[in-house]
This record gives C-alpha cells, structure tokens and sequence, in this order.
C-alpha cells in the first residue's frame, strides 16, 4: 500500500514502525534518493494491504490494533488525531498468506494477473520483459533480491508442463510473504537470501502452447490452421509440447543440436520433439539465450514433468559441487538424481557446455502429462526443499 509520508519521516522510522527490513523499503521506493522524506511523498510499504476501519465509540489505537492484528506503530504514521466515532480511517494490515492461488488452469492470463498482484503488494520485485512469443506475447523475467549470487529458474518450456509454472509462481508468492513476515519458510532464513542471492524466474518460457493446451487454436492464421493441421485435424491439444510453430523449445539450444536434429523424429514441425531447421530460431529460446547471457548466472533450474527425477550431468562438463547439491535436492524432495542422459540441445545441457557451471532438470511429479491439478499440493511440497537449497548453497 502507499502512505504520504510527513515531514522529517525517514524509511528508517517506517522500517520500525512497520517492521519491515530497511532492504525491502529502499527497494520499494527507489524514487526515494534522499535520507528525510519530504512532506506528501508517496511511500510504498511491502507486504501491507489497506484496510477502511470504521471507528466505534471507545477505540484506541490499541483497540484497533488488536482488532485488525497490525503493528501498534504502524498506526503512529496514519492516526495523528483524536479518533472520532463513525469516522472512516485507512490501516495498513500486513498481509500474511499467499494471495495468488496456484491450484488451477495456470494460462498466460493467469499468470500476468497473479504477477500483477505481486508487484503492486511487494513493490520490491523487479519484472523485465526479456523478448515476446511468436503470437507477441511478452516474455517476462522477475527479479527479486540484491545479492551477487544469481540464481535462475524457469518453467514451461514445454506447453503441457504448465503445471510447473504454477509451482514456481506458488513458491515465489510464499517467499514473498515470508520476507514481508520476517518468518522463516521450511527452516530458511530467506531474508538473509534476499541480500545474499538475486534471484531470476522465467515462470512462462512458452505462453502460445500453453494457451494452445489450455484455450485450444488462437484466433489468428494462418496458426490457427497450421496447429490444427500439425495435430492431425484434433482439437485436442493436450499432448502438445511445442511452441505455436511445433518446434520443441528444449531441443533448440546449441549443445549437438545437429545429432538431435538427425535423430529426432518428426523431420518438420510437429506437436511434440521438432528440434527446428536451426538451433535458436524461435524468438523464445533467443530470448533466453540472450538472457542467460546477460545474467552471468552461477547455476540454473528448468522445471519440467513428470517422473521425480533430476538431471545434472552433461558430457561430463558439470563442476563437481553439482553431485553435492543434486543429492540435497534429492534428500528435500525425494526425487532421483540422473547424471547422464542420452540427450542433447536441452537448455540445461547448453548451459553446463558453455558455463562448466551447476544446471539441473527437474522432473516434476509423475504419471501422464499434462499432470492433474490434483497432484499439485504434492509436486509442490516435494519441490520446496529444491528451490530453498538451490537459493542457500554456495
């Protein structure tokens, strides 16, 4: 929410009064460049909501504050006056649970709605648009923390893996709040994380085929025809991996992409396993080339499902701290390590080929994709332990 702060106010004082890290004020106000704020300023607080309290006769600032279970001192920036009976004042509340639902049919208008809600409550994030989709869509980057370490992670590179966005965007939401809260999340200090770690998230590599599972053939042609004709006449696209073109994202990156290219079957665009004419060719897989870098990331994580397992090998160029982590991700979640697997052109694989540095592959879940929504309280307490050790492991 926003206050108008007062004359002499700093946000030192609000760091007290609302009892919120000074880190996460700066970071919210960065139109603030000096130390006392002048009178009117609008200052943005992380993590609160406003409330309209219609005072009753007899209220006190503790009265309300045991009612609304806000921070007394809070009230000390908003109520300067007497309190008068049947008049309506503005509290700030803290808000302390998720507020996005990541439990349903997790589109691209899901997604930008829920990171819209975000941003405004924790003003402190930082969303990039890295490139767009075929169809235009933006594709969007966020960035949250202050540290030299950066860690990146990303989902659905594959449309009907779109269960893994709604994972990543779930647990970002719960380390938001447990920021803004000053509570541990699974026995982590994440406010130490956030001045230690930047963290990076690609939650939606391919929004066209995640509509295209989702919502069935955009309106537009000639993709409308062209999906329906690469899907065999179906309209059922629920087995659809490809981006809106049929080219497979995570066979599209510059690590022996020619083998893929020569075993893959299709030979042309098709719903699933179409590495491309040319590696890099779709606007998505440029973007997050380009990204990466730029980013100078110290390890990576692509979520995809199914099958509770997590590869973190490739041709023998990963670094020797990988073994150490990916058995702690194991230990978290349960899930299998895999060193090595007859693939190649993956964005992982290339990441570890031109970095020598920790990339791993996630396989969430288990069963027939697209997973059912059903597994998602699982796949998500499975999956905790993993984001949490990949932000604290050096």
């Amino acid at each position: 929410m926003q206050i108008l702060a007062c004359k002499g106010d700093t946000l030192s004082l609000y760091s007290e009064r609302f009892d919120l890290p000074h880190a996460l004020l700066v970071d919210s106000n960065p139109h603030v460049t000096h130390d006392v704020l002048q009178e009117g300023e609008e200052i943005y607080l992380p993590g609160y909501e406003a409330h309209v309290y219609k005072v009753k006769k007899g209220d006190t600032r503790e009265t309300i504050v045991r009612e609304l279970d806000t921070p007394v001192d809070a009230l000390t920036s908003i109520i300067r006056s007497p309190l008068t009976a049947g008049e309506e004042i503005v509290v700030p509340v803290r808000v302390k649970k998720a507020v996005i639902n990541g439990q349903k049919n997790y589109d691209f208008t899901a997604l930008m709605n829920d990171l819209q809600t975000l941003l405004k409550l924790y003003p402190f994030l930082r969303m990039y648009e890295i490139g767009k989709s075929v169809l235009g869509k933006p594709l969007v980057e966020i960035q949250i923390g202050r540290g030299s370490k950066h860690v990146h992670m990303n989902g659905s590179f594959h449309a009907n893996e779109w269960i893994t966005t709604a994972v990543i965007m779930t647990f970002l939401n719960d380390y938001l709040c447990a920021l803004t809260n000053g509570k541990k999340l699974k026995g982590a200090n994440v406010r130490s994380i956030y001045e230690r770690v930047t963290l990076s998230i690609v939650p939606m590599v391919n929004p066209d085929g995640v509509d295209l599972v989702l919502n069935g053939p955009p309106p537009m042609e000639p993709y409308r025809s062209d999906v329906v004709s690469m899907n065999g006449g179906s309209n059922d696209f629920s087995q659809w991996k490809a981006n809106i073109r049929g080219i497979d994202l995570n066979n599209q990156f510059p690590a022996k992409w020619e083998v893929e290219k020569e075993r893959k079957i299709p030979k042309e665009p098709a719903p699933r396993d179409f590495p491309g004419f040319s590696p890099l060719s779709e606007p998505e897989t440029v973007a997050m080339a380009q990204l990466t870098k730029e980013r100078d990331f110290v390890k990576v994580l692509a979520f995809h499902t199914q099958g509770k397992e997590i590869y973190w090998g490739y041709e023998q160029l990963e670094p020797k701290e990988a073994e150490k982590e990916v058995n702690e991700f194991a230990r978290q979640s349960g899930y299998a390590p895999v060193r090595y697997i007859d693939s190649h052109a993956g964005y992982r694989d290339w990441f570890i080929q031109e970095w020598k540095r920790r990339g791993y592959t996630i396989e969430l879940g288990e069963g027939v994709n697209p997973l059912p929504l059903e597994q998602f309280p699982d796949i998500y307490e499975d999956s905790l332990g993993i984001f949490l050790t990949a932000l604290q492991m050096e």
